[in-house]
């Protein structure tokens, strides 16, 4: 099987980027529930943009190269947009816990095929329409409006999945024109630029034990961004893409065996229907690729 088509490669990638991810996901929530969020993001973008300049400058036309981009103002918007989606999504974990963060933000895929028509222009057909509509559903399982229990926060993540909708379809829209490698450059660089500008402001001291928890943060960041760009070259998006769900379930069992989160029944049957929606979205779209 050669490189760039090798499916049982590319899922073994992704699985391996889902449980490097949830572990990230455990240590942010420890780390932002002790210090300010801003200050963690931003200590975690510095060794990000690292990466990713050291990867820039090893390949052919170095950091010129990858800086190379026909739409900056695009690629700038995108690179904040993640970076404010991260502080959002990590607040998310200390206020709800990962468990409700992550059943909530998986409905991002459904948020990307509902996007996809306004931002891109493209045709969402009725079928997919259907299973965005579905999705939703699940999300008000999770949410549980109007049975006198529902907690506004649970909004946080909901917002942090259409934030990294928005950043996904953007970077679909700059591939038109841009390289992988030069959005990746991109990404860390004005991510660390746009947390540096904030998180500065909010520095606290840090214990030595909290500081070796904040280089393992930055160690899996890097290892999950480098993994995932092994499994989309090795392997089709499409073939892939189902199996980032198994981060809901990883960073689910952290929540649980480490910070003794509880799984509500609601969150579970939510989960499952909007786990089941997104995979449909993502089988069309592969049929219509």
């Amino acid at each position: 099987m050669s490189a760039g088509n090798n499916t049982r490669l590319g899922i073994a990638l992704m699985i391996a980027t889902s449980v490097v991810f949830a572990a990230q996901d455990g240590i942010s929530r420890h780390l932002a529930g002790e210090y300010n969020v801003y200050m963690v993001v931003m200590i975690r973008y510095w060794f990000f943009a690292a990466f990713v300049i050291t990867i820039a400058a090893r390949k052919a036309g170095g950091i010129m190269a990858a800086a190379r981009t026909a739409r900056p103002v695009i690629q700038i918007t995108r690179g904040t947009l993640l970076a404010a989606e991260i502080c959002v999504m990590v607040t998310g974990f200390t206020i709800l816990g990962l468990v409700e963060s992550h059943a909530v933000f998986a409905a991002y895929p459904l948020l990307v095929a509902a996007l996809s028509g306004p931002i891109l222009g493209e045709r969402v057909g009725w079928r997919r329409w259907a299973a965005i509509g579905v999705g939703f559903v699940g999300v008000l399982f999770i949410l549980k409006p109007g049975l006198g229990v529902f907690n506004p926060a649970a909004i946080i993540p909901l917002i942090a999945a259409v934030m990294f909708a928005t950043y996904g379809l953007l970077t679909r829209y700059v591939a038109r024109d841009d390289t992988t490698a030069t959005s990746f450059f991109w990404t860390g660089t004005t991510g660390a630029v746009m947390m540096t500008a904030v998180g500065l402001w909010f520095w606290e001291p840090m214990t030595g034990r909290d500081w070796l928890l904040m280089g393992a943060l930055c160690l899996t960041g890097s290892l999950g961004h480098w993994l995932l760009i092994r499994c989309y070259e090795v392997a089709e998006a499409s073939a892939v893409q189902p199996f980032a769900y198994f981060q809901m379930v990883f960073a689910a069992s952290v929540g649980i065996l480490i910070f003794g989160e509880a799984l509500q029944i609601n969150v579970l049957i939510g989960a499952g229907i909007v786990v089941a929606a997104g995979l449909f979205t993502l089988w069309r779209e592969r049929q219509q690729g």
